[in-house]
């Protein structure tokens, strides 16, 4: 990811204690660090990691302007004038600050530890690959299900078919016909009363991914932190209490545009009343854009700021694949057999340089673990993806079928009136 790219501006003045004056300008957000431009000189004043900064707080200068503070290291930056509002600036700093606080201190021993090596560089790569096979098992096993309850309907539908068509029969008999009377009361004795019961799906499904963002409603200039939560069949918006804001179930999106990596908008449309339509920001929304992009291809749209990441998050899986299995086979390789023919035709330089890159064995081991539950992974979305195959085949002939029946029966219909 770029970490040049500006998530967000604001103008707003800067307290400039050399000069003891405030200076107009613009406040940015990147990923990683926070910068201030003067308006009239373009000069950069102010350009420091998020990671270095200790506290954020909304204050009143001598003045009593409401402002905000960052103090960093031992140096307080004072900020006023904030536009569209002190609260929606300080909302979204700190959301991207903690983010960043928590994400070094989940990985800052470890990475002491790792040093970049080549084999903790591929244990990452394939856990991240099966984080996402993971993911996609789950929309795959919830679309089944939906396939399921579409052919069980299907069966039901050509059952009442069926009662409809001996009740035609029964009109079109003639008056003297003797079993006339057993054609009624056939369906309802040979067809037994269904009591199998489909539990509510929202119950079953799992969660998929849950990241913290922040939320706008509409065109509002006011923002709130909350939390976006992924499910199969849907996404729901959530405030920090786990109140439940909005429910988008899949049919309801209209379109999902992305802004920035960092930031979408989610929209169903409605004929006569205002759409409904949030904005979400968030530290750990490119986490979650590949998710939403399985779920809603025809419904994403990248805008400009957004192109790269969207040509990142399209790169073809099967080449993916490919060269991982060939990157993590070919390190195993080495471990396994580190006098290997591979070596041979090498200088001493090459040869101390692949030894550098070598996996240990406790990697080799965690390597070929995933690779295990990666091969089954695959195997069962290969199967679960020929069983909807067949399974979208069956519907269509049922409802082809269903289709000829209904127009039969209405014909028959128009004859008895």
């Amino acid at each position: 990811m770029n970490e040049d790219l500006r998530i967000h501006s604001w103008p707003c003045s800067y307290y400039l204690d050399t000069s003891k004056q405030w200076v107009s300008g613009r406040l940015s957000l990147t990923p990683v660090a926070i910068k201030f431009t003067a308006d009239k000189t373009g000069e950069l004043l102010v350009n420091f990691h998020l990671s270095s900064i200790s506290e954020i707080k909304k204050e009143s200068s001598n003045l009593i302007f409401s402002s905000l503070t960052i103090l960093e290291k031992n140096t307080k930056h004072w900020f006023s004038s904030l536009q569209p509002s002190r609260n929606v600036v300080f909302n979204i700093l700190e959301h991207f600050w903690r983010e960043q606080l928590l994400s070094s201190q989940g990985g800052g021993a470890e990475a002491a530890a790792l040093q970049s090596t080549k084999g903790k560089e591929l244990t990452g790569l394939l856990a991240g690959s099966q984080k996402r096979l993971e993911d996609t098992a789950k929309v795959l096993h919830y679309q089944g299900e939906q396939f399921d309850n579409i052919m069980r309907g299907l069966n039901k539908i050509e059952g009442d078919m069926d009662v409809a068509d001996r009740l035609l029969t029964e009109l079109e008999s003639p008056s003297w016909w003797p079993f006339s009377s057993k054609l009624w009361k056939a369906p309802l004795e040979a067809k037994p009363k269904e009591t199998a019961t489909v539990s509510d799906p929202k119950n079953q499904e799992g969660i998929i991914i849950r990241i913290p963002v922040i939320i706008t409603h509409r065109t509002d200039s006011n923002v709130k932190p909350g939390k976006l939560t992924l499910f199969a069949s849907g996404l729901e918006i959530s405030d920090c209490n786990s109140q439940v804001i909005h429910r988008f179930e899949s049919k309801e999106v209209d379109d999902i545009r992305v802004h920035t990596p960092y930031e979408i908008s989610v929209r169903q449309r409605f004929i006569g009343k205002p759409d409904t339509s949030y904005r979400l920001l968030s530290a750990k929304m490119p986490e979650a854009i590949p998710i939403l992009e399985m779920q809603f291809s025809k419904k994403m749209q990248f805008l400009e700021d957004a192109l790269g990441f969207a040509g990142a998050t399209k790169s073809p899986q099967v080449d993916l694949g490919t060269s991982i299995w060939q990157a993590a086979t070919g390190l195993l390789g080495g471990v396994v057999q580190p006098g290997s023919p591979a070596t041979e035709g090498m200088d001493n330089d090459q040869v101390q340089l692949q030894k550098q890159e070598k996996v240990s064995q406790e990697e080799a081991k965690e390597l070929r673990q995933i690779l295990k539950k990666l091969k089954g992974l695959a195997l069962e979305t290969e199967a679960e993806l020929e069983r909807q195959d067949e399974a979208l085949d069956s519907i269509s002939t049922g409802v082809d079928r269903a289709t000829l029946t209904i127009d039969k029966q209405n014909r028959r219909m128009r004859k008895l009136t």
